[in-house]
Formats: structure tokens, sequence, C-alpha cells
């Protein structure tokens, strides 16, 4: 039996965060990504840059058309239902958001897609899960921790969150055991300094420390 969206992104874990990249370098560093064993690439919505959200668009759709099945491309920072539809139409297979918005949660699972909103506090993710949520992003995770997941999951066991935030190769381990279904990565992974230099093996053998330390 096929396996679903939502169960493939519960086994790999690891999304990379990608921003602003042009097309050539978005492509470079998810096939770098990928050779590091990451295959689950969220690629961001900038919201004070609406000229840009075409450019957004287009990158989920070259990944999803260069990378076929091999990697998975969702869509970050997702406000507006215009950004969702966008995404959607561009192949998007999950949509992720820093806060949570019901009505962005219904229209996505009305589209067939996997939902991942933020949130932070038990009240917030509750109401994530219950508008339909498949994982609920916890974050800031960084500021609070994997004692914070840990003290989450004792009476929320059934709801699957993501640590988002500061997730690094050092603490990723800790999050997971914590009881983090997954954890999303941007700037510790995802490093500028290696892409303006285009380090693409160096982010190669990153992926593959956050993998090795997520096992």
């Amino acid at each position: 039996m096929e396996k679903s969206i939502a169960e493939m992104i519960g086994e790999r874990k690891i999304i990379a965060i990608v921003r602003g990249l042009p097309p050539e370098q978005l492509m470079k560093l998810v096939n770098a990504l990928y050779e590091g064993g990451i295959s689950l690439i969220e690629v961001t919505f900038a919201q004070n840059a609406p000229q840009t959200w075409q450019d957004t668009a287009a990158g989920i759709r070259r990944i999803g058309e260069e990378f076929a099945d091999r990697v998975i491309p969702g869509a970050g920072t997702v406000l507006r239902e215009e950004q969702l539809q966008m995404a959607a139409e561009a192949g998007a297979k999950y949509i992720i958001s820093p806060g949570m918005d019901e009505a962005i949660i219904r229209r996505t699972k009305e589209l067939g897609l996997v939902s991942i909103p933020g949130a932070f506090t038990a009240t917030e993710i509750v109401r994530a899960y219950h508008a339909g949520a498949d994982f609920v992003k916890v974050f800031p995770a960084d500021s609070v921790g994997p004692a914070y997941i840990k003290a989450l999951k004792a009476p929320l066991p059934h709801i699957p969150l993501m640590a988002v935030g500061g997730v690094d190769e050092k603490n990723i381990g800790d999050f997971l055991k914590a009881g983090a279904a997954g954890v999303g990565v941007g700037g510790c992974l995802v490093r500028k300094d290696l892409i303006a230099r285009e380090r693409w093996s160096d982010i190669a053998a990153l992926a593959r420390e956050y993998v090795s330390a997520a096992e």
C-alpha cells in the first residue's frame, strides 16, 4: 500500500527550510540536501515581498519536476489563501505556517494537502489539531527547548508535534527523544555562507550529520 505524504514526513523527520534563493541556486541546494539524505524541502513565501510569490511557487514546481518522487516539496510561511492556492497549483504537498489560522487549515485539507500550522501553547496546539492539522509546528522551539516538547506530549500524546526554530545538529536528537515527530531546520543547515560560496558538498555533509543525529 502506498504511503501517504503525512506518513513519509513522519518517517523522514527533517524538513529543510529554504528562503529567497534564485532558481539555479535552489536546485543546487536541493540536490546537495538530497545527497545528504534530506528530501523534505519547504520553500517559504516572503510576506513583505508579494512580487516574489510567483517565484516561490515556481521554485516549488521546479523541485517537483526535477526531483519527481525523490524530494517532497512544501510551502512555508503561508498566511494567505492566495499563497495556499499558488502553492497547491505548483505541486506543494504540505503547507506550513508560523501561526494557526483555522481557515488556512481547513482549505489545506480541502485541497488534499498536509497541514502543518504553527502554535505554541497547549490551547493553540489543541485548537490547530481539532481544526484538522496533521502536525502542529511548535515555534519557536529553541526558546523553550526539548523539555517543553516532553511536557506537551504528556497530556497530548496523540498530537504529532514538529519542533521548529533553533534546531541544529547538536540538539535535534534531544527534540526527537522528547517526543517531536519531526523538525524544521533553517539557517543552521541551509547556511548562507556556504550557499554564497557554493560549498554544496559541505551542505551535503552537514545534512548527513542531521540525518545521523536523528536516527
